[in-house]
């Protein structure tokens, strides 16, 4: 399939999202906010009702835009690598570069436990807590990564005024 074949279909694809997206915005908007409140209902299970029939489709949409989204994403990349298998070899170094780095945030991780602005336990916050462990695994791990991106701008910075 040619580029502008491709461009084509992908443009097409594109409008029938936005559509599908615009129709459920316009549900939601017909309906208004005050339908989705639960406050001073006078029938709760008929407001938790229309809020299934107005959300509950828009997010099953998204969610199957970021599935297909994911599979043509992944189909891309292998297809790629499967083209031009020299290529793999750096993909592999770079995914074992980034696991190192998060080898290096996991052991940086501070597990202590997490108290909201009374002093009080949070949910999940004890200390050793996996999802404790793993939300700060994950900032180290965005603070590495930033810092070495940053780091790289720098020296290309550096690069380009000496240059000139």
């Amino acid at each position: 399939m040619n580029n502008n074949k491709l461009s084509k279909l992908l443009t097409i694809v594109a409008v029938i999202i936005a559509l599908i997206a615009a129709f459920f915005y316009i549900r939601v908007l017909m309906t208004g906010d005050e339908a989705f409140k639960l406050k001073d209902a006078a029938d709760p299970e008929a407001v938790r009702n229309l809020q299934n029939t107005i959300i509950s489709p828009f997010v099953w949409v998204t969610t199957i835009v970021l599935i297909i989204t994911i599979v043509a994403a992944l189909f891309s990349s292998i297809s790629s690598l499967v083209k031009k298998p020299e290529q793999l070899k750096k993909t592999f170094l770079s995914i074992a570069v980034l696991g190192v780095l998060l080898l290096i945030s996991y052991f940086m991780h501070d597990a202590t436990e997490v108290l909201d602005a009374n002093g009080k336990l949070l949910k999940g916050g004890a200390a050793g807590e996996t999802s404790n462990v793993w939300s700060s695994t994950g900032i180290w791990y965005v603070v590495i990564l930033g810092g070495i991106g940053l780091a790289l701008f720098l020296v290309d910075m550096v690069k380009s005024i000496v240059k000139s």
